[in-house]
């Protein structure tokens, strides 16, 4: 039964047989024949016939095969079924296809969360078996998620214009990246805050450079007192900013004068002074104490003191001095110095501060304490503490006293007390 077993004997020709040859098929194909007998004969001898594929298949073979004389068509043909190359994968993305890599099969495109596609969503097998369009990519265009901590407000610590501000910093995700760099614009958590509105900012950038950002605002709040107002005679002195929570006031009288009521008072948490208001009151002297001990210690750490003594009234050197301390009298009470005068000799011998006269037991007190002698004019300088601190024994001029004072024995806030109040004598 074998169609294409060679016979023994040559046939004879036989142009009439409409089966000399055996019918031509071709799967998945057309054959179109034309015959020296006419349209309806496929298989005479002579036959030729055009072999052509469906959509979808190449022809592999004779496009044209003609039936010989020795039954046999003159060559064979095939279809096979066209194919498209296997589509590369995609990064972060995949396809799905209708018919594989076969013609008319199409390939959809997705991305993984957190990508977008760009280009083509799909591609489709063409009839030639090449993919339209070009191969999408998968882009990462969400930014990455940032949350900042919430904004807060510090109350400076006692006794400073600053606060420390801590928080915890915030973490960033992102749908395609698993490490961020996260970046901080503005002072770190955990350091000191001046009064006032800090904006503190954080971004982020994926690897993609999709950026992302937050801020929040850290106040800084200075609780502070009214302002405290020196008493008259007095000023006070304040530690930190003056009037803010934990400053400490303290208070001080001018020379002459001496406080009444606290020494100091502090700005509480609630914006007001701790105790009650200071005074400066004028400095009562009791002239009328029997013994020099008992007057000095009323000048102790208050005042200085200026001892002149003189023979009499009359000498000249007393004369001279005592125009120059009258004249001076303004500038002795800037600098806290008191006057007292010794003169003259027993049983007339007096001593005075201003107008009050002192005990003859005081006066003897004083000029042996001192070791003043009553027979020549003298001055002797006294410190707050009670101790001799320089003698004169001629007549000063108001401005050397003044200069040996303001060298030698006034400290550092007396000179700057000074200095505001240098023309109150002019």
């Amino acid at each position: 039964e074998n169609e294409f077993a060679e016979e023994d004997t040559t046939p004879q020709l036989d142009y009439t047989n409409p089966y000399w040859c055996h019918p031509p098929g071709l799967t998945n194909g057309e054959v179109t024949c034309h015959s020296p007998r006419g349209r309806a004969y496929r298989s005479t001898l002579g036959t030729r016939c055009q072999m052509s594929c469906d959509r979808g298949y190449k022809l592999l073979g004779r496009h044209s095969i003609m039936c010989l004389a020795n039954r046999r068509w003159s060559g064979t043909a095939y279809c096979r079924k066209l194919r498209c190359h296997v589509l590369p994968l995609i990064y972060h993305g995949r396809y799905t296809c209708t018919q594989g890599f076969m013609v008319d099969s199409r390939c959809d495109f997705t991305c993984d969360t957190g990508y977008r596609i760009e280009g083509e969503h799909s591609r489709t097998c063409q009839h030639g078996g090449s993919w339209s369009g070009v191969q999408p990519v998968c882009s990462d265009t969400d930014p990455p998620k940032i949350k900042c901590p919430k904004s807060r407000l510090k109350v400076a610590e006692p006794g400073k214009l600053t606060a420390t501000v801590t928080w915890d910093p915030p973490t960033a995700t992102d749908t395609a990246d698993k490490s961020l760099n996260v970046i901080l614009v503005g002072q770190e958590p955990g350091t000191d805050f001046k009064e006032g509105l800090h904006i503190i900012r954080y971004k982020v950038y994926d690897q993609a450079r999709n950026r992302a950002a937050c801020k929040f605002i850290v106040r800084v709040e200075v609780r502070r007192c009214p302002e405290l107002f020196p008493p008259l005679h007095g000023y006070i002195t304040c530690s930190s900013d003056g009037n803010n929570y934990g400053a400490t006031c303290e208070y001080h009288c001018e020379g002459g004068y001496e406080r009444k009521g606290v020494s100091s008072r502090v700005c509480q948490f609630n914006r007001s002074w701790g105790g009650d208001r200071a005074e400066c009151v004028l400095m009562e002297i009791q002239a009328n104490v029997k013994t020099a001990p008992a007057l000095l210690d009323q000048f102790y750490e208050k005042r200085r003191l200026l001892i002149v003594s003189a023979p009499n009234i009359s000498d000249p050197d007393y004369q001279l001095q005592n125009i120059m301390i009258q004249k001076a009298d303004c500038g002795l009470g800037l600098r806290h110095v008191t006057v007292i005068e010794l003169l003259g000799s027993p049983p007339r011998e007096t001593g005075r501060i201003k107008e009050s006269l002192l005990q003859p037991q005081v006066i003897e007190g004083l000029r042996q304490a001192f070791r003043i002698s009553r027979t020549y004019f003298s001055m002797v300088l006294l410190d707050k503490l009670g101790l001799d601190r320089e003698r004169f024994i001629a007549p000063m001029s108001s401005d050397e006293l003044f200069s040996y004072i303001d060298s030698f024995m006034l400290d550092e806030e007396e000179r700057e007390r000074l200095e505001l109040h240098r023309d109150f004598c002019d």
